[in-house]
This record gives structure tokens, C-alpha cells and sequence, in this order.
């Protein structure tokens, strides 16, 4: 075997590794995108929950002032009060704001990983970097991708299986013919 053929086979070698990182960033960012809209989903319905009780709750007690049989009223208008106390602790220990909004970094910082793999792989189809460069820019990439996740809020399986649809049924990341070309400026455009 040449040297040259050694060369390709680990340029094909390189090559599959950093493909097969980039999908699985892909799949990381979309996974923490669709966990973030979820905490985000959560949060409105909380958020709509303590609207509703806390105005059913205010029409409990102005019923209570302008009633003379008020019992009804009083055992609704308390038992209302502790259950928008309850959603408040709720709300106040699972905080699905805070959660989305870590959700969101984390997905903000996979982009940029992805972004990187992906020009990566385009400087490699190119072929104007040495096998010690791209061995580099994978490391670094790879020590880049090791901290965010470690900093990264937990995803579930259902965050993962709404990214899996999103990305191979609904093509998120795909672009049709001429798309691309809809989006750049006249003078960018290739049709």
C-alpha cells in the first residue's frame, strides 16, 4: 500500500468520524430545541392555570361580600386559594422558564459546534487541509463539544423522538431546489 493510498483511506477514515459527530450535534441541538419549547409549553399552561384560579378565586371572595348564604362560597373560594397556592410551589420548584432558557443556551451553543463540524467537512471536500489539521480542528471541536454538553441540561426521550420527526420527517434542516437561491440576493443566487 502507497503512501498516498494510506493517505485517502485515513482522509475517508477522518472524514466518517466527523460526519458521524456532525449528525450526532445535529441531533443534540434540535433535541435541546424541542426540550426548550416544551419548558416553554409548560410555563404558558402554568402560567394560564394561575390566571384562571387566581380570577376564580377574586370571584369567590367579591361573592362572598355581597352574599348572606356564603358557605358555598367560602368552601369554593378556600379550596381554590390552596390549589393556586399548590400550583404556585409548583411552578416556583420545577422554574420551566429557567429550564427553557438553558435549554435555548444549550441549543445555542450546539449550533455553533455544528456550524463548525459542518465547515469542517466543506474544508475537507475541499482539500486544502493536511491530515494533522483536520485531526486539530476535530479535537478542538471535540473538547468544544464535551464542555457544552457537560454544562447541558438533561433532555428525555421525548425531546429526542420530537427532534428525530422533526429532522427526518418535517426536514428542518433540509432547503428545497432554489430555496437557498429565494433567501440570498440577487447577485448571490445560482438559477
Amino acid at each position: 500500500m502507497t503512501s498516498v493510498d494510506k493517505h485517502g483511506e485515513g482522509l475517508f477514515a477522518l472524514e466518517d468520524q466527523i460526519r458521524e459527530c456532525y449528525g450526532r450535534v445535529v441531533y443534540s441541538h434540535k433535541t435541546y430545541e424541542k426540550m426548550g419549547e416544551r419548558c416553554n409549553d409548560r410555563l404558558t399552561h402554568i402560567k394560564l392555570a394561575q390566571l384562571i384560579f387566581s380570577a376564580v378565586t377574586t370571584v369567590g371572595v367579591v361573592g362572598l361580600v355581597f352574599t348572606k348564604n356564603s358557605n358555598a362560597y367560602l368552601f369554593g373560594t378556600t379550596i381554590l386559594s390552596l390549589a393556586t397556592l399548590g400550583l404556585a410551589t409548583y411552578a416556583k420548584d420545577i422554574d420551566p422558564g429557567g429550564s427553557a432558557q438553558k435549554m435555548k443556551a444549550a441549543a445555542n451553543q450546539a449550533w455553533d459546534i455544528r456550524e463548525s463540524y459542518l465547515s469542517l467537512l466543506t474544508d475537507m471536500k475541499v482539500g486544502d487541509l493536511s491530515l494533522s489539521d483536520i485531526r486539530q480542528r476535530r479535537d478542538d471541536l471535540q473538547e468544544r463539544l464535551n464542555a457544552a454538553h457537560a454544562s447541558a441540561p438533561q433532555t428525555d426521550a421525548k425531546a429526542y423522538r420530537a427532534a428525530q420527526k422533526a429532522l427526518q420527517i418535517n426536514e428542518d434542516l433540509t432547503f428545497g431546489p432554489g430555496e437557498i437561491d429565494q433567501l440570498l440576493p440577487v447577485a448571490l443566487r445560482r438559477s
